[in-house]
């Protein structure tokens, strides 16, 4: 017997489980994965082809589904009034608040990081408004920002200012819906994956920083920056992608008010499903969404490579 066994690893051959072993267990994994599978194909792989199929009909829920080829596409495109404007006040809450959110984020999580006392607390304090519901903060900011009785301007007239009408005015309600949003993410997930990204920086570094004369803002500006701009560049991606989908504070606090002021893209698109219930409409609307942070998140990568840094790259 070992005589053989020898002769088999001398040969080169090598001990296989039986065929019907490979089998089970593949049956095995199947069967152990497939309540996920069944729930990704029922909610998520047949939603995705169906809604491919109907950007392409013309379907009003009470009717069949009617082939009409590229119509809702160039109805978006050219013959929508609503479109061009919700896409137009969608980047800008994306380009303003992501900015905002980030450099908020980043500023919390340098303060957390410096070990002081009381740091556990604070770290709690800043992350309790992003467990907030979005519903409520919507209800909430809607209180604090009312014209006539709110805090905020409650405030403000203590200190001589005639504060605006915030959510009822056309200038002010989107800035208004920024506030809210940065209230709710400055201390939340972004703050703690900064703070996991800082709490990776190699001390050496701010030694061999400090052996050569540099001071704080040397460290931050040539240590800092460069060995956690893969954790915002990643921030900078999941933001712009959240920023798109603005869809609930505008919903609850201002239903696309006042004159369209806050009508947002996603917002636009429920309106056209659920409203009108023209699902084939919403469906190319849908796709030219997914399309659009497609392109935007390719184009965020390209650029990435001009500042991001990663430890383990050569050259």
């Amino acid at each position: 017997m070992q005589g053989e066994i020898a002769s088999d690893i001398k040969g080169g051959s090598k001990l296989r489980k039986p065929a019907s072993l490979k089998r089970q267990e593949a049956v095995a994994g199947f069967i152990y994965i497939s309540p996920w599978l069944l729930g990704f194909l029922a909610f998520t792989a047949f939603p995705f082809l169906a809604s491919f199929y109907l950007s392409f009909t013309d379907y009003t829920v009470v009717s069949q589904p009617r082939f009409a080829g590229f119509a809702n596409y160039v109805e978006a495109l050219s013959g929508d009034d609503l479109f061009w404007g919700s896409l137009r006040r969608t980047f800008t809450y994306a380009v303003v608040g992501v900015p905002l959110g980030i450099l908020g984020s980043l500023t919390c999580a340098l303060l957390l990081n410096q070990g002081l006392k009381g740091t556990t607390l604070f770290r709690v304090l800043f992350f309790l408004p992003s467990l907030t519901p979005l519903v409520a903060l919507a209800l909430l900011w809607q209180w604090i920002f009312q014209p006539d009785f709110g805090v905020l301007n409650f405030l403000l007239a203590k200190v001589g200012i005639d504060g605006p009408g915030w959510l009822s005015s056309i200038e002010w309600a989107l800035p208004s819906l920024i506030i809210m949003a940065l209230w709710g993410t400055v201390g939340g997930g972004q703050m703690v994956i900064f703070l996991a990204g800082l709490q990776g920086v190699p001390q050496e570094l701010y030694e061999a920083v400090e052996i050569d004369g540099g001071g704080p803002w040397f460290k931050f500006r040539h240590v800092t920056l460069p060995m956690i701009s893969p954790t915002m560049f990643f921030n900078l991606i999941l933001g712009v992608i959240g920023a798109l989908r603005v869809f609930t504070v505008a919903y609850v606090s201002t239903e696309g008010g006042p004159a369209y002021a806050t009508w947002f893209y996603i917002l636009h698109l429920y309106t056209q499903a659920f409203k009108y219930f023209n699902m084939g409409y919403a469906s190319a609307l849908a796709w030219l969404f997914f399309i659009i942070l497609i392109a935007f998140t390719y184009l965020q990568v390209r650029a990435s490579r001009h500042w991001v840094f990663y430890a383990g790259e050569q050259g």
